[in-house]
């Protein structure tokens, strides 16, 4: 079966039942030509029916998974039913699907596998503050070393991926918390694609806790450097049993 769309967006969420609803809302009248994929993840709310609602596709995983286990259903959906494009939107309001059209023209125009749309690279006023801006800030630094591109944003969850990319994903695409953002971004390099970002505007969450607060924004610096260390370490070793 063919997808209906070069482009499927794929939103992950976990109980997510509160803004889901407004975010389709919002984002169906903008994506006409695009197909649109609510992965569950193993939500115990009515996630699920907020999107078959709308008449909008969900896979239902029976466990959580996290983001990026989430994704990977997404990227083996996308890669079986040929789609050229995959398009991550989170479920919780902060991407803004007007900018939907601005990650699809730059990759297309610059040949990019990689897209992140970024944050914190001169548009809007989204910020971040504390020792979390200085985690995201360093991670930024040393990805763009790794990634031999200028990085700005390397944990953003607003990404756009190529055929390339979805074949790669749909077969290695970690599931640990940040490896779907920090060491995603070192496998695409691995693998030889070409990564870039885009400027984006990004808004405050629509529903659930922010996470501002010092006890998680040191967690966040923690796990932050872990994703790192691991995805680094798990190219060595593969370089090693290849040599």
């Amino acid at each position: 079966m063919q997808g209906t769309s070069e482009l499927l967006i794929i939103i992950p969420a976990w109980n997510e039942e509160a803004v889901l609803g407004g975010v389709l809302d919002e984002l169906l009248p903008l994506t006409e030509g695009a197909d649109i994929l609510v992965v569950s993840d193993g939500s115990t709310d009515h996630t699920v029916r907020v999107a078959r609602e709308r008449g909008v596709s969900c896979l239902d995983l029976p466990l959580n998974l996290g983001v990026g286990g989430a994704m990977r259903a997404g990227f083996l959906h996308a890669y079986r039913y040929g789609y050229e494009w995959a398009l991550q939107l989170d479920a919780d309001g902060q991407h803004d699907p007007r900018e939907i059209p601005t990650l699809v023209a730059h990759a297309k125009s610059s040949g990019a596998d990689v897209v992140i749309g970024a944050r914190f690279a001169g548009k809007g006023e989204y910020s971040v503050r504390g020792p979390r801006w200085w985690a995201m800030r360093v991670l930024a630094t040393v990805l763009s070393a790794v990634c031999g591109t200028t990085l700005t944003d390397t944990t953003s969850g607003f990404k756009l991926m190529s055929r390339r990319a979805i074949e790669i994903f749909a077969r290695d695409y970690p599931a640990e918390y940040l490896g779907d953002t920090v060491e995603a971004l070192v496998i695409a390099r691995r693998s030889g694609l070409h990564i870039s970002q885009v400027p984006v505007a990004m808004r405050p969450r629509a529903g659930g806790e922010p996470s501002q607060s010092p006890l998680r924004a040191a967690r966040f610096l923690i796990r932050a450097w872990f994703a790192l260390l691991i995805s680094l370490t798990r190219r060595s070793l593969r370089e090693g049993q290849r040599a």
